[in-house]
């Protein structure tokens, strides 16, 4: 078997340990520690956040979507193969490395993603763009940790507590969609996503779609107005 071979590491803005970039063949894994945040060869449950949110605002016209973590781009790809040709994607990755990477030597996995004129890619906590937007958006994908905890850094606990939840769903459209990616369930996440305001799906997938993987996790949190039923998209 092909040994994995390290071809560059990067440290965390805010955070503790370093990413570490290996490949082996044609392979790529991105590291923390011990832990695997995302491997090239496994890719269904992260296209399914992309393709499960974006089927509950299907009908609206130029949607915003903001994506949370840039990683190996499969949640871009996967909205960008389904999102309205005038809708505004932006991209907020906190890592410059992981955007290096894209662009270097994991460009074959993006293809024509990045420079596809919906995209914009900001080199910025996504955390922080949700706490200084102004424009409202229609679908908010987190994909920043392996669930919904800081795993990368502590700061981002507060992405999934209940005053971070609250900011989501303020910057939400009436109606639109926060999707958090997990590598497993979190009853206590179900519940927080429920007091912040948001009707809450919880749909178990594979890793790897229908070839099967380990079982992850994708919550479709819907922002719930007072005296209204959640839309469909």
């Amino acid at each position: 078997m092909i040994p994995w071979s390290l071809i560059d590491t990067a440290r965390i803005p805010g955070g503790e340990g370093a990413l570490r970039l290996m490949r082996r063949g044609a392979e790529f894994s991105i590291m923390l520690g011990q832990n695997e945040l995302m491997n090239s060869r496994l890719s269904g449950s992260e296209e399914a956040l992309a393709t499960l949110a974006c089927e509950r605002i299907h009908s609206r016209q130029d949607p915003r979507i903001l994506i949370g973590g840039l990683g190996m781009g499969f949640t871009l790809r996967a909205v960008l193969a389904v999102a309205d040709p005038k809708a505004l994607i932006v991209v907020a990755e906190l890592v410059p490395a992981v955007v290096a990477w894209a662009r270097g030597p994991m460009a074959d996995l993006y293809g024509t993603s990045l420079t596809d004129p919906r995209v914009s890619i900001l080199e910025e906590d996504v955390g922080q763009i949700i706490h200084s937007t102004r424009a409202p958006y229609d679908a908010i994908l987190l994909d920043v940790d392996n669930g919904p905890e800081g795993l990368t850094r502590e700061a981002n606990d507060g992405l999934y507590d209940i005053a971070g939840l609250r900011a989501a769903r303020d910057v939400l459209r009436p109606g639109g969609v926060l999707a958090v990616w997990s590598s497993g369930p979190d009853r206590s996440f179900t519940q927080r996503l429920h007091r912040a305001g948001f009707g809450v799906e919880e749909i178990k997938l594979r890793a790897n779609g229908k070839r099967g993987g380990a079982r992850h996790v994708v919550w479709i949190a819907t922002r719930i107005d007072r005296g209204k039923r959640p839309q469909a998209g």
